[in-house]
């Protein structure tokens, strides 16, 4: 059977869902952080030698990285699907493809970069440290996020706001891979940004997701999408 080997508020979340709205049958092994230091425990190695989730294992196969896993799984599992999951993977040469293959990469290859940053030099201060350390780490890191992290997140927001304006899911009008793959980090921008509250149209598109059934079992199995600051 295929095994997720699924870290707590991590990327992996996206797997479970598309698991879910596939009905694919599924063992969930979960693992939790480090309660200090919030990383990945050392079991992972036995798993995938980077140690890190999402990865799973399905017929004698380990495959790690989120884009490679919801491509496998919709090359292997969602051929034949239909109705509203019958565009996971757009019609090559199509506009919904290019579209597609675009949010693929930008979720991982941008957007989260400066999301994980954001959740970096938020913690910065709050953990232990001498005294007078701490008006140094707080204004350095208030600084970092003025300057270079927030402007960059909003960007990101403003973009993704636009294009949710003229399509109801990322690829198009139809549910597709993008939109597992962007479901993290659509997640992540909101619970880390103040200027989320001025993007209707992403709020939108995370009520349609979050109300989908399968994404509530995935929920319920995977425990909380995000990790909040500390």
């Amino acid at each position: 059977m295929l095994t997720v080997h699924h870290l707590e508020t991590s990327r992996s979340q996206r797997v479970l869902w598309l698991l879910e709205e596939l009905g694919v049958p599924y063992e969930l092994k979960v693992y939790a952080r480090d309660p200090r230091t919030r990383l990945a425990p050392a079991a992972l190695r036995k798993v995938h030698p980077l140690g890190k989730s999402p990865v799973i294992t399905d017929h004698g196969d380990t495959i790690a990285e989120s884009g490679a896993i919801i491509e496998y799984l919709v090359e292997t599992y969602g051929a034949g699907a239909k109705g509203e999951l019958a565009h996971l993977q757009p019609a090559p040469g199509t506009p919904e493809h290019r579209r597609c293959r675009f949010w693929m990469h930008y979720a991982e290859g941008s957007l989260m970069n400066w999301l994980v940053m954001k959740l970096v030099f938020t913690n910065i201060p709050r953990q232990p440290m001498p005294f007078f350390a701490k008006p140094i780490a707080r204004a350095l890191c208030a600084k970092v996020q003025q300057q270079l992290i927030d402007p960059n997140v909003d960007t990101a927001l403003a973009f993704m706001e636009e294009h949710l304006g003229r399509h109801t899911w990322f690829a198009g009008e139809h549910l597709s891979m993008a939109d597992f793959q962007m479901s993290f980090a659509v997640e992540a921008a909101l619970s880390r940004s103040a200027k989320a509250e001025d993007c209707p149209h992403l709020q939108a598109y995370a009520a349609r997701m979050r109300a989908r059934p399968a994404y509530q079992r995935a929920v319920e199995k995977g425990g909380p999408v995000v990790m909040a600051a500390s």
